[in-house]
């Protein structure tokens, strides 16, 4: 499937140095969202406050920076801030339907779910810029349906796992129609108005924050009284990590990565969720549950030809050798 080329990198604006620190920039980023789950867990706010404070908080930390870009390097053009604002609106919709799944099926399964953007992205991109999915692509989309059915809680009826189960699944998977929305919509802005990633993350967010109230009556509406010391503490760093460094990471390092090398890098968000899920929380999910995730996991690996990425990547590391030191 052909993808838009990587954006000519505007004056003034420096490049990361090396795909080795793309690469760390994406996994910093992705070990930031990773953490959100957790996050929102032990925050203990309900989902619809919950979604709309994480951009607010996100906004009021954004919007200086964006226009601190914004005099340094310039504005977005019309089309690109557009994109943005609609971007923002998928964003909105995806942290209201993901937050409410985290307290119906777990922080770490509901992570997992969100993957399922790796099947929106090219379906978007297929269905809009009529490019041609990967046969891989094509392999893993019922694989990962399967995967989902287990997560779901199909054939675990047994093990006492009620019906909030199944709607917890089904809104992790609109929040991951929502996630790779956002993806293509952001990549859409970005490709408008290259190298000006603060104030795409800005207008996004603000976005979000205004489609999470407007969706906040469907999920009881939004509380703002009562939250303790402690829980404004969390949806702070909620925001701030969930994000704001998260997002500005990712967007940074993979404008330097090809989209499969950075879909495959994120694969490790939904691994440490589980973890941290188990550690902190003490989420322990159905066996069968554990098989569905890694049956999403697998699909997500095998739709972005993660094994063949890798081997690229180290190709490229070999060959790249350091200048010699007496070199003139």
């Amino acid at each position: 499937m052909d993808v838009p080329a990587a954006p000519q990198r505007p004056l003034g604006v420096r490049t990361v140095g090396s795909p080795r620190v793309a690469v760390l920039s994406v996994l910093a980023g992705a070990l930031c969202l990773s953490v959100s789950a957790v996050l929102v867990k032990l925050a203990g706010i309900d989902a619809a406050t919950t979604a709309v404070l994480r951009c607010a908080i996100a906004a009021v930390v954004l919007v200086p920076l964006a226009f601190w870009e914004r005099r340094r390097r310039g504005g977005q053009s019309r089309g690109a801030i557009g994109w943005s604002v609609v971007a923002g609106v998928a964003l909105g919709i995806d942290y209201a339907a993901w937050t409410a799944s985290i307290y119906a099926v777990g922080a770490g399964i509901s992570t997992v779910l969100i993957n399922v953007q790796v099947i929106v992205l090219p379906a978007l991109a297929w269905t809009i810029n009529r490019d041609q999915p990967p046969r891989p692509f094509l392999i893993a989309v019922p694989v990962m349906l399967i995967g989902v059915a287990l997560v779901g809680g199909i054939g675990t009826a047994s093990a006492g796992l009620g019906s909030h189960v199944a709607s917890g699944t089904l809104l992790g998977v609109l929040a991951g129609i929502g996630y790779g929305t956002y993806l293509y919509l952001t990549r859409r802005s970005n490709t408008s108005s290259p190298g000006l990633i603060i104030q795409s993350l800005c207008w996004a967010t603000c976005s979000a924050a205004l489609t999470a109230a407007a969706l906040a009556p469907l999920g009881g509406g939004l509380h703002l009284g009562g939250i303790t010391p402690r829980s404004w503490l969390l949806l702070i760093a909620l925001a701030l990590f969930g994000q704001v460094i998260a997002w500005l990471f990712i967007n940074h390092g993979s404008i330097h990565l090809a989209p499969a090398s950075t879909a495959g890098l994120l694969l490790i968000q939904p691994i440490l969720a589980l973890i941290l899920s188990a550690l902190v929380l003490a989420e322990y999910p159905h066996w069968l549950q554990l098989v569905g995730v890694a049956v999403i996991l697998a699909a997500v690996a095998v739709a972005n030809n993660v094994a063949t990425t890798a081997a690229q990547l180290r190709r490229k590391h070999r060959h790249v050798r350091p200048p010699s030191a007496d070199a003139s």
